[in-house]
Protein backbone atom coordinates (compact mmCIF):
# COMPACT_ATOMS: atom_id res chain seq x y z
CA UNK A 1 0.00 0.00 0.00
CA UNK A 2 1.23 3.50 -0.78
CA UNK A 3 2.60 5.41 2.20
CA UNK A 4 0.56 8.48 1.26
CA UNK A 5 -3.13 8.63 0.40
CA UNK A 6 -2.60 11.25 -2.26
CA UNK A 7 -4.63 14.18 -3.38
CA UNK A 8 -3.15 15.94 -6.40
CA UNK A 9 -3.67 19.68 -6.45
CA UNK A 10 -4.60 22.72 -8.41
CA UNK A 11 -5.26 24.29 -11.69
CA UNK A 12 -3.43 23.62 -14.97
CA UNK A 13 0.12 24.91 -14.87
CA UNK A 14 0.11 27.58 -17.57
CA UNK A 15 -3.29 29.08 -16.82
CA UNK A 16 -1.87 32.06 -14.94
CA UNK A 17 0.59 33.05 -17.64
CA UNK A 18 -1.85 35.60 -19.09
CA UNK A 19 -4.84 37.37 -17.58
CA UNK A 20 -8.36 36.16 -18.29
CA UNK A 21 -9.87 37.75 -21.40
CA UNK A 22 -13.07 38.87 -19.69
CA UNK A 23 -12.47 41.57 -17.07
CA UNK A 24 -14.58 43.96 -15.01
CA UNK A 25 -13.02 47.42 -14.59
CA UNK A 26 -13.39 48.78 -11.04
CA UNK A 27 -13.83 52.49 -11.60
CA UNK A 28 -10.67 54.62 -11.82
CA UNK A 29 -8.69 52.47 -9.38
CA UNK A 30 -6.58 50.75 -12.02
CA UNK A 31 -8.01 47.45 -10.80
CA UNK A 32 -9.83 44.83 -12.84
CA UNK A 33 -11.68 41.74 -11.65
CA UNK A 34 -11.80 38.55 -13.74
CA UNK A 35 -14.21 35.91 -12.37
CA UNK A 36 -14.77 32.54 -14.06
CA UNK A 37 -16.88 29.42 -13.54
CA UNK A 38 -16.11 26.02 -15.07
CA UNK A 39 -18.00 22.77 -15.61
CA UNK A 40 -15.68 19.90 -16.57
CA UNK A 41 -15.98 16.18 -17.20
CA UNK A 42 -12.90 15.64 -14.99
CA UNK A 43 -10.36 17.64 -13.01
CA UNK A 44 -6.84 16.94 -14.22
CA UNK A 45 -3.75 18.33 -12.58
CA UNK A 46 -0.57 17.60 -14.49
CA UNK A 47 -2.31 14.73 -16.22
CA UNK A 48 -3.74 13.02 -13.11
CA UNK A 49 -7.43 13.04 -12.14
CA UNK A 50 -8.38 14.85 -8.92
CA UNK A 51 -11.98 13.64 -8.94
CA UNK A 52 -11.47 9.91 -9.69
CA UNK A 53 -12.68 10.51 -13.25
CA UNK A 54 -15.85 12.28 -12.10
CA UNK A 55 -17.16 15.74 -13.14
CA UNK A 56 -15.79 18.91 -11.54
CA UNK A 57 -17.38 22.26 -10.69
CA UNK A 58 -14.92 25.09 -10.29
CA UNK A 59 -14.71 28.82 -9.75
CA UNK A 60 -11.93 31.38 -9.78
CA UNK A 61 -11.30 35.09 -9.50
CA UNK A 62 -8.36 37.34 -10.18
CA UNK A 63 -7.90 40.93 -9.06
CA UNK A 64 -5.17 42.67 -11.07
CA UNK A 65 -3.70 46.18 -11.15
CA UNK A 66 -2.30 48.11 -14.08
CA UNK A 67 1.10 47.95 -12.34
CA UNK A 68 1.19 44.20 -13.06
CA UNK A 69 0.49 43.04 -9.50
CA UNK A 70 -2.35 40.52 -9.04
CA UNK A 71 -3.96 38.22 -6.49
CA UNK A 72 -6.55 35.51 -6.93
CA UNK A 73 -8.20 32.33 -5.81
CA UNK A 74 -9.54 29.03 -7.14
CA UNK A 75 -11.95 26.42 -5.74
CA UNK A 76 -12.91 22.96 -6.96
CA UNK A 77 -14.48 19.76 -5.73
CA UNK A 78 -12.05 16.86 -5.32
CA UNK A 79 -12.40 13.20 -4.42
CA UNK A 80 -9.53 11.03 -3.21
CA UNK A 81 -9.73 7.41 -2.10
CA UNK A 82 -8.99 7.00 1.59
CA UNK A 83 -9.43 10.66 2.56
CA UNK A 84 -12.33 12.94 3.45
CA UNK A 85 -10.92 15.83 1.37
CA UNK A 86 -13.79 17.12 -0.74
CA UNK A 87 -12.66 20.60 -1.77
CA UNK A 88 -9.50 22.34 -2.86
CA UNK A 89 -8.96 26.06 -2.34
CA UNK A 90 -5.96 27.77 -3.92
CA UNK A 91 -4.67 31.27 -3.29
CA UNK A 92 -2.08 32.95 -5.48
CA UNK A 93 -0.41 36.26 -6.18
CA UNK A 94 2.34 37.65 -8.32
CA UNK A 95 3.62 40.19 -10.79
CA UNK A 96 3.36 40.29 -14.59
CA UNK A 97 5.65 42.25 -16.87
CA UNK A 98 6.99 42.30 -20.42
CA UNK A 99 10.64 41.71 -21.30
CA UNK A 100 12.05 41.57 -24.85
CA UNK A 101 8.58 40.95 -26.25
CA UNK A 102 7.80 38.07 -23.87
CA UNK A 103 5.04 38.25 -21.25
CA UNK A 104 6.40 37.00 -17.92
CA UNK A 105 4.66 36.12 -14.68
CA UNK A 106 6.37 35.52 -11.31
CA UNK A 107 4.37 34.45 -8.27
CA UNK A 108 3.49 32.05 -5.47
CA UNK A 109 0.53 29.70 -5.15
CA UNK A 110 -0.79 27.87 -2.10
CA UNK A 111 -2.83 24.65 -2.33
CA UNK A 112 -5.21 24.15 0.59
CA UNK A 113 -7.70 21.40 1.49
CA UNK A 114 -10.09 22.78 4.13
CA UNK A 115 -12.14 20.13 5.87
CA UNK A 116 -9.53 17.42 5.42
CA UNK A 117 -9.11 15.38 8.61
CA UNK A 118 -5.57 14.08 8.82
CA UNK A 119 -5.62 10.49 10.06
CA UNK A 120 -2.77 8.95 12.09
CA UNK A 121 0.05 7.78 9.84
CA UNK A 122 -0.87 10.10 6.96
CA UNK A 123 0.67 13.41 5.93
CA UNK A 124 -0.39 17.01 5.56
CA UNK A 125 -1.87 17.84 2.15
CA UNK A 126 -1.36 21.61 2.02
CA UNK A 127 1.74 22.99 0.30
CA UNK A 128 2.91 25.93 -1.83
CA UNK A 129 4.92 26.53 -4.98
CA UNK A 130 6.83 29.46 -6.45
CA UNK A 131 6.54 29.82 -10.20
CA UNK A 132 7.70 31.70 -13.24
CA UNK A 133 5.61 31.51 -16.41
CA UNK A 134 5.81 33.15 -19.77
CA UNK A 135 4.40 33.35 -23.26
CA UNK A 136 5.62 34.72 -26.55
CA UNK A 137 3.45 35.40 -29.60
CA UNK A 138 4.62 34.62 -33.13
CA UNK A 139 1.75 35.52 -35.44
CA UNK A 140 -1.19 33.19 -34.68
CA UNK A 141 0.98 30.95 -32.45
CA UNK A 142 1.59 31.56 -28.74
CA UNK A 143 4.49 29.68 -27.18
CA UNK A 144 4.21 28.99 -23.44
CA UNK A 145 6.51 27.79 -20.68
CA UNK A 146 6.53 27.43 -16.89
CA UNK A 147 8.76 26.35 -14.00
CA UNK A 148 7.21 25.54 -10.60
CA UNK A 149 9.28 24.74 -7.49
CA UNK A 150 8.07 23.63 -4.07
CA UNK A 151 10.49 23.29 -1.12
CA UNK A 152 8.26 20.58 0.39
CA UNK A 153 5.82 19.20 -2.12
CA UNK A 154 2.46 17.59 -1.55
CA UNK A 155 2.33 15.17 1.39
CA UNK A 156 5.71 16.35 2.67
CA UNK A 157 7.35 14.56 -0.25
CA UNK A 158 10.37 16.85 -0.37
CA UNK A 159 11.47 19.16 -3.13
CA UNK A 160 9.19 19.18 -6.17
CA UNK A 161 10.22 20.66 -9.52
CA UNK A 162 7.86 20.93 -12.47
CA UNK A 163 8.56 22.02 -16.06
CA UNK A 164 5.93 22.63 -18.72
CA UNK A 165 5.95 23.84 -22.29
CA UNK A 166 3.34 24.21 -24.96
CA UNK A 167 1.79 26.15 -27.78
CA UNK A 168 -1.61 27.52 -28.80
CA UNK A 169 -2.41 28.04 -32.48
CA UNK A 170 -5.29 30.25 -33.58
CA UNK A 171 -6.07 28.36 -36.76
CA UNK A 172 -8.37 30.93 -38.38
CA UNK A 173 -10.74 28.06 -39.20
CA UNK A 174 -14.11 28.41 -37.45
CA UNK A 175 -12.30 30.44 -34.74
CA UNK A 176 -10.77 27.22 -33.40
CA UNK A 177 -7.61 27.18 -31.27
CA UNK A 178 -5.41 24.08 -31.13
CA UNK A 179 -3.37 23.56 -27.98
CA UNK A 180 -0.52 21.23 -27.05
CA UNK A 181 1.13 20.75 -23.63
CA UNK A 182 4.06 18.68 -22.37
CA UNK A 183 5.11 18.62 -18.72
CA UNK A 184 7.49 16.75 -16.43
CA UNK A 185 7.26 16.41 -12.63
CA UNK A 186 10.24 15.55 -10.42
CA UNK A 187 9.56 14.51 -6.80
CA UNK A 188 12.24 14.14 -4.11
CA UNK A 189 10.55 11.36 -2.09
CA UNK A 190 8.73 9.24 -4.65
CA UNK A 191 7.47 6.51 -2.25
CA UNK A 192 5.76 9.11 -0.08
CA UNK A 193 4.37 10.95 -3.11
CA UNK A 194 3.01 7.77 -4.66
CA UNK A 195 4.39 7.70 -8.23
CA UNK A 196 7.75 7.80 -10.01
CA UNK A 197 8.85 11.04 -11.64
CA UNK A 198 6.69 11.31 -14.73
CA UNK A 199 5.77 13.13 -17.93
CA UNK A 200 2.31 14.08 -19.13
CA UNK A 201 1.02 15.50 -22.39
CA UNK A 202 -2.19 16.74 -23.91
CA UNK A 203 -3.79 17.96 -27.13
CA UNK A 204 -6.93 20.09 -27.20
CA UNK A 205 -9.19 22.13 -29.44
CA UNK A 206 -11.19 25.07 -28.11
CA UNK A 207 -13.46 27.87 -29.25
CA UNK A 208 -14.87 31.01 -27.64
CA UNK A 209 -18.55 31.88 -27.85
CA UNK A 210 -20.31 35.03 -26.66
CA UNK A 211 -23.72 34.74 -25.00
CA UNK A 212 -25.42 37.90 -26.33
CA UNK A 213 -28.08 38.11 -23.63
CA UNK A 214 -25.66 38.39 -20.71
CA UNK A 215 -22.47 39.36 -22.55
CA UNK A 216 -20.56 36.41 -21.10
CA UNK A 217 -17.76 34.68 -22.99
CA UNK A 218 -17.84 30.88 -22.91
CA UNK A 219 -14.83 28.77 -23.85
CA UNK A 220 -15.70 25.24 -24.96
CA UNK A 221 -12.82 22.76 -25.11
CA UNK A 222 -12.21 19.06 -25.67
CA UNK A 223 -8.88 17.31 -25.31
CA UNK A 224 -6.94 14.07 -24.94
CA UNK A 225 -4.44 13.58 -22.10
CA UNK A 226 -2.05 10.88 -20.95
CA UNK A 227 0.94 10.28 -18.64
CA UNK A 228 4.04 8.08 -18.62
CA UNK A 229 2.86 6.39 -15.38
CA UNK A 230 1.94 2.72 -15.73
CA UNK A 231 -1.24 1.48 -14.09
CA UNK A 232 0.76 -0.43 -11.47
CA UNK A 233 2.81 2.66 -10.58
CA UNK A 234 -0.23 4.94 -10.28
CA UNK A 235 -1.39 6.21 -6.91
CA UNK A 236 -3.31 3.42 -5.10
CA UNK A 237 -1.97 0.94 -7.67
CA UNK A 238 -4.66 -0.78 -9.71
CA UNK A 239 -7.57 0.22 -7.46
CA UNK A 240 -8.25 3.21 -9.70
CA UNK A 241 -6.78 4.35 -12.99
CA UNK A 242 -6.47 8.09 -12.31
CA UNK A 243 -3.15 8.30 -14.22
CA UNK A 244 -4.29 6.76 -17.49
CA UNK A 245 -5.20 8.22 -20.87
CA UNK A 246 -8.54 9.98 -21.13
CA UNK A 247 -10.61 12.43 -23.12
CA UNK A 248 -11.93 15.48 -21.31
CA UNK A 249 -14.29 18.33 -22.07
CA UNK A 250 -15.13 21.55 -20.28
CA UNK A 251 -17.05 24.82 -20.47
CA UNK A 252 -15.54 27.95 -18.87
CA UNK A 253 -17.70 31.04 -18.35
CA UNK A 254 -15.78 34.35 -18.22
CA UNK A 255 -17.96 37.09 -16.76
Amino acid sequence: MRQLLLALPAVAGLAAATPATAQITLGETGLTLAPTATIASDYLFRGISQTRSRPAWQGSFELSHTSGVYIGGFISNVRFAGTDARQEVDVFGGYRFTLAGANLDIGVQGYLYPGYSRAPGTYELDFFEAYIKGNYEIGPVTLLGAVNVSPNYFGRSGTGVYLEGGADWKTGFLDLTLGARLGYQWIDRNPRWGTPDYAWWGLSVSRDFVLPVVGTTVTASVGYYDTSISRGDCIFGTSQNICGARAMGYLTFKF
